[in-house]
């Protein structure tokens, strides 16, 4: 059987309003163990992403004031997402052309409409999947490592 996203994609998918300060996303990482939070807008839509690196190289090295700064201002976007039932190649491939290190991952077989987000996938979670440690993708595996960390 082939192993998909969604057997080791991280399911821990934590969001924060558009309108909330950077403060707040900075503590909401730090008080659930994150290094990026989907952002969202007021009825809940997946707009982008704020990563830990977005707070250095955006705000960190431009002394603002991050009570007074808003996530709209700072959010990576466009969101780029994979469906769950991809391969780990296929993300893979995805983070190397889209030059991203997280892609939203997104079930399309849902009830509640298409193209849900279910979870989120980075690099560090490829090393985590024992499945993949033994594929033949391996050597895209390391390659997107290297670039990316």
């Amino acid at each position: 059987m082939t192993e998909t996203l969604r057997d080791f994609m991280r399911k821990k998918l934590i969001t924060i309003e558009e309108s909330a300060s950077v403060q707040e996303a900075a503590n909401r990482m730090k008080d659930k163990n994150v290094s990026s939070l989907v952002v969202v807008d007021e009825i809940g839509r997946p707009l982008g992403l704020i990563t830990e690196r977005d707070l250095v190289r955006k705000v960190c090295t431009h002394d603002v004031f991050t009570s007074k700064l808003i996530n709209k201002e700072i959010v990576s976007s466009p969101l780029i997402s994979i469906d769950s039932n991809s391969s780990a190649s296929q993300a893979v491939d995805m983070m190397l052309q889209n030059n991203v290190r997280h892609l939203l991952v997104v079930d399309s077989e849902t009830s509640e409409g298409l193209n849900k987000p279910i979870g989120i996938i980075t690099p560090l979670d490829f090393i985590r999947s024992e499945g993949y440690a033994g594929s033949d993708d391996n050597d895209n595996v390391e390659k997107l490592l290297e670039y990316f960390i």
